[in-house]
């Protein structure tokens, strides 16, 4: 057999603007391993993942990594050049594992990337250095909000920080924490909390170093407002740059039938807003003629554009015996977009 004339050779870059950690997930699912057993990938020692005679059979491998955020490069071999671990997706579905749609044809079970999967765990997986390697916190510092998992906030603060109260996890530096004071925002925004009895309490983080921050185990999201308004549940706010002004908002009609939810918090301005979630949250497109009812529980954001009215399914039946369990839904009618998650929250936060 000759020696191949072609390799693909990977480096540990990343495309621009590409979280390491989002790629590596994908990367995973591209060869199939666990994203703990890629690290290697990224020590920034070349390895090469495929060789052939000809380059274009290398170009659909470049092209699935290209699509996972990784980029790779089709070079002249080495003499007697092999490829190294771990193994490229097979020819037939280079690009599929990436975009998940269906392969023209399924690879048999004897092909070179089922014989490459990786074994089952052995105990030297479970040693501690294995726990420390896989827990170790990334120092990417791709910019202000960074998530360390999808279920804790990393910051890398310069200057401050609004935070919700209670969701500092750890930090390092120099960091000072200050809460709230009770005209920091002004007597309006003081009398609809002591009114409404409002769950958001935010403390202004200060100095140089790194935060982290979690709430209750729920799912982190990042979100970038460029001056639209965006209003939040009060209670799945978990970090906001000071660039962000905010403004509590009270739907009257609904404090006298239930506690909690109705209280938003509407955010306009230019920066970082980390919001928070039961598991991943959907997004659903509100159109004219075509409204959106969602449970308020379960409700987490809503266009600005937005004004939600109550509608009420209240009848003997959900009085005395059982009832629907969604007597009260919020109302979502114009154009824009509303936010929910799959799990109702009735527990808000009290200080």
């Amino acid at each position: 057999m000759t020696d191949a004339s072609y390799q693909l050779t990977y480096r540990g870059e990343i495309v621009p603007g590409q979280d390491l950690k989002e790629v590596a997930a994908r990367l995973a699912k591209v060869f199939n391993r666990p994203a703990s057993e890629l690290g290697p990938l990224f020590s920034g020692e070349p390895r090469v993942l495929k060789t052939a005679q000809d380059a274009a059979a290398l170009e659909p491998f470049q092209t699935a990594l290209a699509q996972a955020g990784a980029i790779a490069h089709i070079e002249p071999a080495a003499t007697g050049a092999q490829s190294t671990p771990p193994p490229s997706p097979t020819a037939t579905t280079p690009v599929a594992a990436v975009t998940s749609q269906p392969a023209a044809t399924s690879p048999p079970a004897t092909t070179a990337a089922a014989a490459a999967r990786p074994p089952k765990a052995t105990p030297a997986d479970h040693s501690l250095e294995g726990f420390l390697t896989r827990t170790r916190q990334s120092d990417a510092q791709h910019g202000l909000f960074e998530l360390e998992s999808d279920r804790m906030l990393e910051v890398n603060l310069e200057g401050e920080i609004w935070v919700k109260t209670g969701a500092m996890v750890a930090y390092t530096g120099d960091i000072t924490f200050e809460r709230e004071g009770l005209l920091e925002q002004g007597l309006g925004k003081l009398v609809k909390k002591s009114v409404s009895g409002e769950g958001t309490r935010l403390t202004r983080a200060n100095g140089i170093g790194t935060l982290y921050l979690a709430d209750g185990g729920k799912k982190v999201t990042i979100v970038r407002l460029t001056g639209e308004p965006l209003v939040v549940n009060g209670n799945d706010i978990l970090a906001l740059e000071s660039t962000i002004d905010w403004d509590i908002t009270v739907m009257r009609k609904a404090s006298a039938m239930m506690a909690g939810g109705l209280f938003n918090v509407r955010l306009q301005g230019m920066g970082l807003l980390a919001i928070t979630t039961h598991h991943d949250p959907l997004t659903l497109n509100v159109r004219h003629a075509y409204p959106v009812f969602t449970d308020p529980h379960a409700t987490v954001a809503w266009s600005g554009s937005l004004e939600p009215t109550i509608k009420t399914d209240v009848s003997l039946k959900t009085l005395v015996g059982r009832g629907s369990g969604e007597s009260i839904q919020l109302c979502f009618e114009g154009e824009g977009f509303v936010v929910v998650q799959p799990m109702e929250e009735r527990s808000f936060q009290r200080t």
